[in-house]
């Protein structure tokens, strides 16, 4: 039996029953993820194993740095050997770390390879892999159509002409669904001059005049509809903290001419204006019927020096912390529902400590207005918590003060075409904790009860709640 089998990270027989019988071969819904429309569309091959699974990705940057790989070979000018070299070096000492089993994962189930990678086999791994990537199943279509996925939803930016979304949905050989997904990072930019610069943008894009609060508001509207056509359904922000401040709309109409004049703020003035601009946002979402996504707890580019020199993304972020979060989470919310403008809404926690303060405000604001059960989701285990360690804590915090039974799932967050084993590795996770409680007997060995839960969470439940 190899490394990789059906009861990998399952430790129960109820547990590998839900995973071999119900969960394993489920359709995808991806609905965050950070490919580009523009390279599944062109579908061009990948040069080698190196580019497929190092190419910007940042979880493997850091742990490679953490093995004292030079950054030559890493972000640098080396050969894809011996990045791969690299990389093999770094896998055998990640025992412990997710990598380890995504890696393995991805090996598995895309190249049908069951040797664990390590310094002495690594050159005939990559070899292997290389010769495989020459034939046409390992596309980036071929490649997300054997992962099953119906659905994929990029991240873009508010003013992009989405060409490659209208494009492949005018294709008629691909029946994948890639939508777009509404991230406007410009709004909440903390830089004035960058704030200038995209209400002028925006201006220009709608033909609309941005010189008042109002203006600015229906300005974004008609951005938010162009994406509505093109297949959006779901928004996403990245605030490193949630900070709610009220303030009167003449003092918001103020604050927005200043900042839009490329004046600087105060961080006081500036929580005023985001809060006002988050309601604003929230109540277009809600009026176009999407869901919001709010990814909150991450503190970027902390490494200047190196900032500097590799730009974002490229692995210098942390979990970051706030006080006030229980306040500001829960007024956010009561501002926008004062309005009639709090939407369907998933709330991604960074830092798990405060994964019960989440879980217990978004029961607050559960209804039944959007026609589907828990409208306020807790969002799955994210980024640093996309570990089994992270999911078991953000599902049993969810179980603990809402219903299991109604969360959406899994998402890849991921910029690789490799990263569907993701989902797997997440229903495994959930199987197992399941499992465990039915042999514990905290819970009935109720199949349908039991069926339902798992196609649910790992499926039926996206489909319900985005209806893309």
């Amino acid at each position: 039996m190899g490394f990789i089998n059906d009861r990998f990270m399952i430790d129960n027989e109820v547990g590998v029953r839900l995973y071999q019988d119900i969960a394993k071969d489920l359709p995808i819904i991806d609905y965050h993820c950070h490919l580009e429309a523009k390279d599944i569309y062109e579908n061009n091959a990948f040069e080698d194993i190196t580019q497929l699974w190092l190419a910007g990705d940042h979880y493997k940057w850091r742990a490679m740095r953490a093995n004292g790989i030079d950054e030559r070979r890493i972000t640098g000018d080396a050969s894809s050997e011996e990045k791969f070299q690299a990389w093999a070096e770094t896998v055998e000492a990640s025992f412990g770390n997710p990598l380890y089993h995504w890696t393995h994962l991805e090996l598995s189930h895309y190249f049908d390879c069951h040797l664990t990678l390590d310094s002495h086999n690594w050159r005939e791994v990559m070899e292997y892999c290389n010769r495989l990537l020459r034939q046409p199943d390992f596309t980036p279509r071929r490649l997300m159509e054997r992962s099953k996925v119906e659905v994929v939803c990029t991240t873009d930016a508010p003013l992009d002409s989405l060409e490659y979304h209208r494009l492949l949905q005018q294709d008629n050989t691909f029946g994948i669904k890639v939508l777009p997904t509404f991230r406007p990072d410009d709004v909440f930019s903390d830089d004035p001059a960058r704030f200038a610069e995209f209400t002028t943008k925006l201006a220009q894009s709608t033909d609309e005049e941005v010189k008042t609060f109002a203006q600015f508001s229906v300005a974004i509207q008609q951005r938010i509809a162009w994406f509505h056509n093109a297949g959006c359904r779901i928004s996403d922000h990245g605030p490193a903290c949630i900070d709610y401040q009220a303030a009167t709309p003449e003092r918001v109409n103020a604050l927005f001419s200043r900042k839009a004049s490329a004046e600087t703020l105060t961080a006081e003035e500036e929580r005023q204006l985001n809060s006002a601009i988050f309601v604003m946002l929230a109540g277009h979402y809600k009026a176009f019927g999407w869901a919001m996504q709010i990814h909150f707890g991450a503190i970027r580019n902390t490494n200047s020096r190196m900032h500097h020199r590799l730009g974002i993304n490229t692995g210098f972020d942390s979990i970051n912390d706030q006080s006030r979060l229980a306040s500001s989470l829960n007024h956010l919310f009561d501002a926008m529902m004062q309005e009639n403008a709090l939407p369907k809404t998933i709330l991604y926690n960074l830092n798990a400590i405060y994964n019960d303060i989440v879980a217990t405000t978004i029961a607050n604001f559960q209804s039944a207005e959007f026609g589907v059960k828990s409208p306020m989701q807790f969002g799955s285990g994210w980024w640093f918590n996309d570990t089994r360690r992270g999911m078991e804590n953000q599902l049993n915090s969810l179980a603990d003060q809402g219903l299991l039974m109604h969360f959406v799932g899994m998402l890849t967050d991921s910029r690789s075409f490799v990263s569907y084993t993701r989902h797997d590795y997440f229903r495994r996770i959930l199987c197992n904790l399941i499992g465990g409680w039915v042999e514990k007997g905290e819970v009935p060995n109720n199949k349908d009860i039991l069926t339902r839960m798992i196609r649910n969470i790992c499926h039926d439940n996206a489909k319900n709640y985005f209806k893309f």
